[in-house]
């Protein structure tokens, strides 16, 4: 089944300038980062040829979750009842996370 997951309708939270500080070691803006995720999946689209793409929210959300658990893990120094305060999330929600990511 094809994804009609629009980019620009990311939640609000996602969106909000706090949040992408953390990309500043990059020297990127979120409209850059956003860019990144829209030639990304251009380009995922274009290799796919006439293949129909499935799942691609929860590809997309995968691929990116893992850096932002890293970073955050490492601004908390470890600590995961900061992380999860930083990300917004409960903690069980975050070791969950770190486990499906192989960061536990």
């Amino acid at each position: 089944m094809a994804s009609g997951y629009n980019m620009a309708r990311l939640p609000t939270g996602l969106l909000h300038e706090r949040r992408w500080r953390i990309f500043d070691l990059y020297t990127m803006s979120k409209d850059n980062i956003q860019d990144v995720v829209r030639k990304s999946l251009e380009r995922y689209f274009k290799d796919l040829g006439e293949q129909q793409p499935t799942n691609v929210y929860e590809m997309v959300v995968f691929t990116v979750e893992k850096p932002i658990l890293e970073a955050v893990m490492a601004r908390a120094e470890g600590n995961q009842s900061h992380a999860a305060e930083m990300l917004g999330i409960n903690r069980n929600t975050l070791r969950k996370k770190l486990q499906q990511h192989g960061l536990l």
